[in-house]
């Protein structure tokens, strides 16, 4: 009797997916900092530099919560395939 192929899923974080998250956080971290203003603030180095910050902080908590809590996220299943001996060529 020949033996079945071992087929299953690999289940990890959908990074793409994340996006959005870690827009929505890096705004919210410059927000809080920041007061809101309506000057001109499109050559404010500055501001530039606290938005970078914010980035580099909420992309940090974005990786210590999916290493530490992944189900939180997103998932995504990747199929595997493992054939059976006389599928592979010789």
């Amino acid at each position: 009797m020949p033996s079945e192929p071992e087929v299953g899923y690999n289940i990890s974080t959908d990074w793409p997916k994340l996006g959005p998250s870690l827009l929505i956080s890096t705004w919210a971290i410059r927000t809080a900092k920041w007061p809101a203003t309506f000057e001109n603030t499109s050559s404010s180095p500055e501001l530039d530099r606290e938005i970078e910050y914010a980035t580099f902080l909420a992309s940090r908590v974005m990786a210590s919560l999916v290493s530490k809590r992944e189900g939180l996220f997103p998932q995504k299943r990747e199929p595997w395939y493992q054939p059976r001996d006389e599928d592979v060529p010789k």
